[in-house]
């Protein structure tokens, strides 16, 4: 009873009001079963993307091996080619994993949705509405890792490497099995980079960390991100090592600002975007003068490929 003589509010008698009272309060034995329905339809997307996939492995496949040919045919190097050294390794390659790599991404949305109904049951009501930014957001970041990972990452990363053996008599021959390999790990590792801003965003709206703290230590981050990169990065070498650093830095700056942004929305503020977009427009203009001065003054020539700035 209350001091008032009234009976205490099913929220008030359980002790959650405020914000409290819009979360969901689970048992233990829920969340696991909440958590074991969500894997199973992540899985049942997972596995109807796959049999698509499936049905499309050679021209996947040939999707797969594109970036491999234009870096063997840039090392000018006669007779580099892919070859198999065993009998089932074709099969496995093109017919296995090449379709569950390509149906990884493919269902990455459906899969980041059962993530986000997994986790949302403990946010407060108001942070709910965060499912669909949550499932663009990060499946799209995953993608566009991936695309970033196959055409330049990855492209410019084995050409790097085939051309070692330019002043040499070793001519390239390498096994399906060992490119693909490194084709994977280049993919995820660069795809799972990209949800740096989601994780810093994330923890900014669960309060576990803030911009203000993320920069103050950006030094440790810095350091932590160039260990991550040389674990993440298929090879040994500066080149591949910074190519993989660079944005990952970009991506911890641009989750630190995400981060922010939602800060000063808490906070009743609002981002001067004028003048962002004004400076940014200004940046855009120096950097279009100065491939225009490049391409017109000093010989160069836009690429497909990378570096996209060519003589």
């Amino acid at each position: 009873m209350q001091p008032n003589g009234g009976e205490l509010s099913p929220k008030s008698a359980c002790g959650f009001e405020g914000e409290d009272a819009g979360m969901l309060h689970m048992s233990l034995l829920e969340h696991l079963e909440e958590l074991r329905a969500c894997i199973i339809k992540a899985l049942w997307g997972f596995g109807a993307v796959f049999m698509l996939c499936a049905t499309f492995s050679n021209q996947i496949f040939d999707v797969v091996l594109a970036p491999g040919l234009i870096a063997l045919k840039n090392t000018g190097i006669a007779g580099a080619e892919f070859i198999a050294i065993d009998v089932t390794e074709q099969f496995s390659i093109v017919w296995l994993w090449t379709p569950l790599v390509a149906s990884l991404f493919l269902s990455a949305p459906w899969i980041f949705w059962q993530v986000w109904s997994f986790i949302s049951p403990g946010l407060y009501e108001r942070e709910r509405k965060w499912a669909i930014p949550f499932v663009v957001s990060t499946a799209g970041l995953f993608i566009l890792g991936g695309l970033f990972a196959y055409f330049i990452a990855f492209p410019f990363g084995m050409t790097f490497l085939f051309g070692l053996s330019r002043p040499s008599p070793v001519v390239p021959k390498i096994t399906i099995d060992n490119y693909f390999a490194k084709f994977v790990d280049v993919m995820l590792g660069v795809g799972l980079v990209f949800e740096l801003p989601v994780l810093i965003f994330f923890l900014t709206l669960i309060r576990a960390a803030s911009p203000a703290f993320l920069l103050k230590h950006s030094r440790y981050a810095i350091l932590a991100i160039s260990l991550l990169a040389a674990v993440a990065t298929p090879t040994a070498d500066a080149v591949n090592l910074m190519l993989f650093a660079v944005h990952m830095y970009l991506l911890f700056f641009v989750g630190v600002f995400a981060g922010y942004l939602l800060v000063l929305k808490r906070e009743g503020r609002r981002f001067p975007w004028r003048a962002f977009v004004r400076w940014m427009a200004a940046a855009a203009i120096v950097l279009a003068l100065c491939l225009a001065a490049a391409t017109l003054g000093f010989g160069y020539h836009l690429s497909r490929h990378w570096p996209i700035l060519v003589r």
